[in-house]
């Protein structure tokens, strides 16, 4: 898993404006960060740790709500939690195959034939939510989200 960068700049000497902008500035980032590749189901870390992004990001929007303006945070928020439940969608099924592929590895021949049709059936529901991850990927493109949340850390930092 991908650690949390550091945020520059947090100290006692930063208004709390100021501190949000760089918060949400440095989360969003990495949630950005993390989406090239995270469609790649043979690498299944990049959607854990795109979803640990968003979930930062989310908890900085949320302790830094006050600085915002409510209906802008509001909708971005939102956004943020739809990308966060697609990029769940497809995480479930990556650690169930992970889990049955190393019980597998315990089991006799008959077994491994009951949990290969498991797993391929957990994989159809990897595809299903992968398909999801890329319309959500698609939907915040367009909607400009790494732009929109970037303008309103700025509005924080100017307050």
């Amino acid at each position: 898993m991908a650690r949390a960068r550091k945020i520059p700049g947090l100290d006692d000497s930063a208004s709390f404006g100021q501190a949000a902008a760089t918060a949400v500035q440095v989360r969003s980032e990495e949630v950005f960060w993390f989406a090239d590749g995270v469609l790649d189901t043979s690498n299944p870390e990049r959607v854990h740790d795109m979803r640990v992004a968003t979930r930062r990001l989310r908890a900085a929007l949320e302790i830094f709500a006050d600085c915002f303006p409510k209906s802008e945070h509001r909708a971005l928020l939102r956004e943020v939690k739809l990308l966060a439940d697609a990029l769940g969608e497809r995480r479930d099924p990556d650690v169930q195959i992970d889990a049955l592929e190393k019980l597998r590895e315990e089991l006799g021949q008959g077994e491994r034939t009951g949990v290969n049709g498991l797993v391929a059936e957990i994989r159809a529901r990897q595809t299903d939510g992968n398909e999801h991850v890329q319309e959500a990927l698609e939907r915040i493109t367009e909607a400009r989200l790494e732009e929109r949340l970037a303008a309103l850390a700025e509005k924080a930092g100017a307050s």
